[in-house]
């Protein structure tokens, strides 16, 4: 706003004139004597504007302005609460050594996506190689906090086609380190199966990135990875959004609700998805 050559009285030095505006300094001559203030501060206190219809436009000018300062505070306070509530969520992970990334994602071989959605339990596989060739290949970091992540994709598609089928909590008395073998049994109620509409929206790699590899998708070996718990929480977001029946709907939400609580994470602030495909 162009406030100069603006007549204005000051409660001290009386009638005055503005001769220059820069930024935050403002200048006004009182009879040949010139005197510098800070813009737009003076104004709420010391300074008054002479010409009434310039007032009030400058007066919301400053309210505009005292909005825009009072939005960026609450932006910037508020990025500070997230930063020291992402900080005690990491303190209380570690503390209740719960790992970030304890969650399991399975590739499911065609026999498998057959069974299992029907006895709610997958295979991590064996190991391929070593003197420990044949023995079970136990996903060590699991836990009652984990999830399960049921994939598949067809054998012509490309690796950035692997859709979701389907995900669970792992089951409550479960410890990964202690398992006799390669199964991972699914808690008795959070367990979900995607429909076929919902799997072919919902693609894997839409979450996923390999930190290591950020740009290649390759899936070479081997029947899980781990993956962090934040995308679980994306993915079960991202259900709720695209599903319509009421039931399947709280069905989603009670899953999300009980693997938030379990993993320390606040469900009004999950970052959106930015896997491969979203890069």
């Amino acid at each position: 706003m162009n406030l100069i050559n603006e007549e204005i009285t000051h409660k001290v030095f009386g009638e005055g004139n503005i001769v220059d505006h820069v930024d935050s300094v403002i200048t006004i001559e009182f009879n040949e004597d010139i005197k510098k203030f800070v813009y737009p501060d003076a104004f709420q206190t010391f300074i008054t504007l002479n010409d009434q219809s310039t007032a009030k436009t400058f007066e919301k000018v400053f309210l505009q302005r005292e909005r825009e300062e009072r939005a960026l505070e609450l932006k910037l306070e508020e990025e500070r609460e997230r930063q020291v509530l992402e900080q005690q969520r990491k303190e209380k992970l570690k503390n209740h050594k719960i790992h970030e990334s304890s969650q399991v994602v399975f590739w499911l071989d065609d026999e498998e996506q057959q069974n299992v959605f029907i006895d709610w339990q997958a295979s991590t596989g064996q190991v391929q190689s070593g003197k420990n060739e044949g023995q079970p290949n136990r996903a060590a970091r699991t836990r009652p906090n984990s999830a399960g992540l049921l994939t598949a994709r067809k054998a012509d598609q490309p690796e950035t086609e692997r859709q979701i089928l389907g995900l669970f909590m792992v089951n409550e008395t479960f410890s990964g380190n202690l398992s006799e073998d390669e199964m991972i049994p699914s808690h008795a109620e959070f367990r979900i199966e995607l429909t076929d509409p919902e799997a072919e929206k919902m693609l894997f790699w839409n979450y996923y990135i390999n930190k290591n590899h950020p740009h290649r998708t390759a899936w070479n070996t081997g029947k899980y990875r781990y993956f962090d718990n934040i995308m679980t929480a994306q993915i079960l977001k991202d259900l709720i959004a695209l599903r319509t029946d009421e039931e399947q709907i709280k069905e989603a939400e009670n899953f999300l609700e009980y693997f938030c609580q379990m993993n320390a994470l606040d469900m009004d602030d999950i970052p959106e998805a930015s896997g491969f495909i979203k890069q």
